[in-house]
Protein backbone atom coordinates (compact mmCIF):
# COMPACT_ATOMS: atom_id res chain seq x y z
CA UNK A 1 0.00 0.00 0.00
CA UNK A 2 1.31 3.40 -0.53
CA UNK A 3 1.70 5.70 1.91
CA UNK A 4 -0.95 8.90 1.91
CA UNK A 5 0.30 12.48 1.36
CA UNK A 6 0.75 15.46 3.42
CA UNK A 7 -0.88 18.01 2.68
CA UNK A 8 0.18 21.99 3.99
CA UNK A 9 -2.98 24.22 4.22
CA UNK A 10 -2.41 27.57 5.17
CA UNK A 11 -5.45 29.33 6.97
CA UNK A 12 -6.14 33.12 7.52
CA UNK A 13 -4.11 35.35 9.32
CA UNK A 14 -7.42 37.39 9.91
CA UNK A 15 -10.46 35.19 10.59
CA UNK A 16 -12.87 36.73 7.77
CA UNK A 17 -10.05 37.66 5.32
CA UNK A 18 -11.22 34.23 3.65
CA UNK A 19 -10.61 36.06 0.11
CA UNK A 20 -6.70 35.95 0.85
CA UNK A 21 -6.83 31.92 0.15
CA UNK A 22 -6.92 30.21 -3.31
CA UNK A 23 -9.95 28.07 -4.43
CA UNK A 24 -7.78 25.15 -4.90
CA UNK A 25 -7.39 24.76 -0.97
CA UNK A 26 -10.49 23.09 -0.62
CA UNK A 27 -9.67 20.57 -3.26
CA UNK A 28 -7.01 19.69 -0.83
CA UNK A 29 -8.57 20.00 2.19
CA UNK A 30 -11.28 17.02 0.51
CA UNK A 31 -8.54 14.84 -0.50
CA UNK A 32 -7.69 14.32 3.60
CA UNK A 33 -9.04 12.17 5.92
CA UNK A 34 -7.30 12.97 9.08
CA UNK A 35 -5.98 16.52 10.03
CA UNK A 36 -3.10 17.41 12.83
CA UNK A 37 -3.35 21.05 13.75
CA UNK A 38 -2.69 23.26 16.11
CA UNK A 39 -5.62 24.19 17.77
CA UNK A 40 -8.21 22.03 16.94
CA UNK A 41 -11.44 24.64 17.81
CA UNK A 42 -10.18 26.69 15.59
CA UNK A 43 -9.10 24.47 12.76
CA UNK A 44 -12.50 23.37 12.83
CA UNK A 45 -14.44 26.49 12.36
CA UNK A 46 -11.73 27.28 9.54
CA UNK A 47 -12.79 24.59 7.95
CA UNK A 48 -16.49 24.85 8.00
CA UNK A 49 -16.19 28.30 6.80
CA UNK A 50 -14.06 27.22 3.71
CA UNK A 51 -16.44 23.93 3.26
CA UNK A 52 -19.98 24.76 4.85
CA UNK A 53 -20.80 20.88 4.22
CA UNK A 54 -17.82 19.19 5.73
CA UNK A 55 -19.01 16.59 8.31
CA UNK A 56 -16.52 17.44 10.72
CA UNK A 57 -17.13 14.25 12.76
CA UNK A 58 -16.16 12.12 9.37
CA UNK A 59 -12.02 13.29 10.28
CA UNK A 60 -9.74 12.27 12.33
CA UNK A 61 -8.33 15.25 14.71
CA UNK A 62 -5.03 15.60 16.48
CA UNK A 63 -2.97 18.38 18.19
CA UNK A 64 0.01 19.23 17.09
CA UNK A 65 1.27 21.06 20.42
CA UNK A 66 5.26 20.61 20.42
CA UNK A 67 5.11 17.33 18.36
CA UNK A 68 6.17 14.80 20.74
CA UNK A 69 7.04 11.48 20.29
CA UNK A 70 3.53 9.92 20.26
CA UNK A 71 1.85 12.73 18.21
CA UNK A 72 4.39 11.85 15.45
CA UNK A 73 3.95 7.69 16.35
CA UNK A 74 0.33 8.54 15.66
CA UNK A 75 1.00 10.70 12.32
CA UNK A 76 3.40 7.71 10.93
CA UNK A 77 1.33 5.17 11.93
CA UNK A 78 -1.50 7.19 10.09
CA UNK A 79 0.61 7.84 6.78
CA UNK A 80 1.88 4.41 6.46
CA UNK A 81 -1.56 2.81 6.62
CA UNK A 82 -2.50 5.04 3.43
CA UNK A 83 -4.28 7.86 4.79
CA UNK A 84 -4.02 11.40 3.35
CA UNK A 85 -3.39 14.18 6.04
CA UNK A 86 -3.96 17.71 6.47
CA UNK A 87 -1.85 19.99 8.44
CA UNK A 88 -3.24 23.45 9.78
CA UNK A 89 -1.14 25.97 12.06
CA UNK A 90 -3.22 28.67 14.59
CA UNK A 91 -2.43 31.27 11.46
CA UNK A 92 -0.57 31.28 8.06
CA UNK A 93 1.38 28.41 6.86
CA UNK A 94 2.21 25.76 8.34
CA UNK A 95 5.82 24.32 8.78
CA UNK A 96 6.77 28.08 9.10
CA UNK A 97 7.49 29.18 12.63
CA UNK A 98 5.27 26.86 13.48
CA UNK A 99 5.08 23.20 15.55
CA UNK A 100 3.97 21.75 12.21
CA UNK A 101 7.61 21.82 10.95
CA UNK A 102 8.33 18.52 13.18
CA UNK A 103 5.90 16.52 11.51
CA UNK A 104 6.41 17.81 8.00
CA UNK A 105 10.15 16.42 9.03
CA UNK A 106 8.90 13.13 10.00
CA UNK A 107 7.09 12.81 6.50
CA UNK A 108 10.19 13.73 4.77
CA UNK A 109 11.99 10.60 6.74
CA UNK A 110 9.15 8.61 5.31
CA UNK A 111 9.91 10.01 1.66
CA UNK A 112 5.96 11.00 1.70
CA UNK A 113 4.16 12.90 -0.88
CA UNK A 114 4.17 16.19 0.76
CA UNK A 115 2.01 19.34 -0.75
CA UNK A 116 2.74 22.76 0.23
CA UNK A 117 -0.03 25.18 -0.51
CA UNK A 118 0.03 29.08 -1.03
CA UNK A 119 -1.54 31.18 1.86
CA UNK A 120 -0.94 34.05 3.52
CA UNK A 121 2.65 34.32 5.47
CA UNK A 122 2.82 36.70 7.74
CA UNK A 123 6.58 37.11 7.66
CA UNK A 124 6.52 36.91 3.64
CA UNK A 125 3.35 39.72 3.47
CA UNK A 126 5.21 42.08 5.23
CA UNK A 127 8.64 42.10 4.15
CA UNK A 128 7.59 42.32 0.77
CA UNK A 129 5.64 45.72 1.66
CA UNK A 130 8.67 46.99 3.97
CA UNK A 131 10.98 47.80 1.23
CA UNK A 132 13.45 46.57 2.86
CA UNK A 133 15.89 43.52 1.69
CA UNK A 134 14.48 40.96 0.52
CA UNK A 135 17.43 39.00 -1.14
CA UNK A 136 18.67 38.63 2.54
CA UNK A 137 16.84 38.24 5.68
CA UNK A 138 16.37 36.19 8.62
CA UNK A 139 13.33 35.72 11.30
CA UNK A 140 13.96 35.05 14.72
CA UNK A 141 10.73 34.29 16.52
CA UNK A 142 10.08 36.11 19.76
CA UNK A 143 13.46 37.87 21.43
CA UNK A 144 14.27 37.56 25.21
CA UNK A 145 11.90 38.62 27.68
CA UNK A 146 14.20 40.57 29.75
CA UNK A 147 14.26 44.27 29.05
CA UNK A 148 18.17 44.26 29.15
CA UNK A 149 18.67 40.75 27.44
CA UNK A 150 16.30 42.36 24.80
CA UNK A 151 18.03 45.51 24.25
CA UNK A 152 21.61 43.58 23.95
CA UNK A 153 19.58 41.31 21.03
CA UNK A 154 18.36 44.35 19.30
CA UNK A 155 22.03 45.85 19.07
CA UNK A 156 23.30 42.38 17.93
CA UNK A 157 20.87 42.46 15.30
CA UNK A 158 21.16 45.87 14.10
CA UNK A 159 25.03 45.25 13.71
CA UNK A 160 24.38 42.29 11.89
CA UNK A 161 21.63 43.50 9.77
CA UNK A 162 24.55 46.63 9.05
CA UNK A 163 27.23 44.01 8.31
CA UNK A 164 25.35 41.96 6.11
CA UNK A 165 22.84 43.92 4.39
CA UNK A 166 20.02 42.07 6.50
CA UNK A 167 16.44 42.76 7.14
CA UNK A 168 15.69 41.34 10.25
CA UNK A 169 12.30 40.13 11.41
CA UNK A 170 10.93 39.42 14.85
CA UNK A 171 7.39 39.18 16.78
CA UNK A 172 6.28 39.76 20.37
CA UNK A 173 3.46 39.11 22.53
CA UNK A 174 0.90 41.50 21.73
CA UNK A 175 0.55 42.75 25.19
CA UNK A 176 4.14 43.69 24.90
CA UNK A 177 4.46 45.42 21.51
CA UNK A 178 4.90 48.97 22.89
CA UNK A 179 7.68 47.83 25.36
CA UNK A 180 9.28 46.55 22.16
CA UNK A 181 9.42 49.25 20.13
CA UNK A 182 10.50 51.67 23.27
CA UNK A 183 13.39 49.17 23.52
CA UNK A 184 14.18 49.55 19.47
CA UNK A 185 13.94 53.28 19.83
CA UNK A 186 16.02 53.39 22.95
CA UNK A 187 18.58 50.75 21.50
CA UNK A 188 19.10 51.09 17.42
CA UNK A 189 20.81 53.92 15.72
CA UNK A 190 18.65 57.09 14.72
CA UNK A 191 19.29 56.14 10.54
CA UNK A 192 18.43 52.53 11.38
CA UNK A 193 14.75 51.47 9.79
CA UNK A 194 12.41 50.11 11.30
CA UNK A 195 8.83 48.12 10.07
CA UNK A 196 5.79 48.29 12.13
CA UNK A 197 3.26 45.59 10.61
CA UNK A 198 -0.01 45.63 12.09
CA UNK A 199 -3.66 43.45 11.86
CA UNK A 200 -1.90 42.31 7.91
CA UNK A 201 -4.66 41.12 5.43
CA UNK A 202 -6.96 42.60 8.60
CA UNK A 203 -9.56 45.95 7.32
CA UNK A 204 -7.01 47.82 9.97
CA UNK A 205 -3.63 46.80 8.18
CA UNK A 206 -1.13 48.87 8.71
CA UNK A 207 2.55 48.40 7.43
CA UNK A 208 4.75 51.20 7.88
CA UNK A 209 8.98 52.01 7.31
CA UNK A 210 10.27 54.86 8.90
CA UNK A 211 13.85 55.19 10.48
CA UNK A 212 14.38 55.20 13.94
CA UNK A 213 14.77 58.83 14.32
CA UNK A 214 10.95 59.45 12.77
CA UNK A 215 9.19 57.36 14.63
CA UNK A 216 10.22 58.66 17.98
CA UNK A 217 8.39 62.13 16.92
CA UNK A 218 5.85 59.75 16.49
CA UNK A 219 5.52 56.70 18.77
CA UNK A 220 2.58 54.00 17.82
CA UNK A 221 0.57 52.72 20.17
CA UNK A 222 -0.25 48.79 19.20
CA UNK A 223 -1.01 47.22 22.50
CA UNK A 224 -3.00 43.75 21.87
CA UNK A 225 -2.58 44.31 18.36
CA UNK A 226 -0.74 41.32 16.19
CA UNK A 227 2.46 42.86 14.75
CA UNK A 228 5.61 41.52 12.75
CA UNK A 229 8.52 43.88 13.27
CA UNK A 230 11.92 44.30 10.61
CA UNK A 231 14.74 46.12 10.93
CA UNK A 232 17.36 46.92 8.62
CA UNK A 233 20.12 49.18 9.16
CA UNK A 234 22.59 50.85 6.84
Amino acid sequence: MHTGKVFLIPTVLYEDAVETLPAYLLDAVKQCQVFFVENEKTARRFLKKIWREMVIDDYQWFAIHKAEEEVKRQFLHLLQAGKNIGIISEAGCPGIADPGQLLVEAAQQANSIIKPLVGPSSILLALMASGMNGQCFQFHGYLPIDTAERKKKIRELEADSHRRNCTQLFIETPYRNNAMIKDLLQSCHDETRICIAVDITAPSESIRTQTVKKWKQEQPDIHKRLALFLLHAF
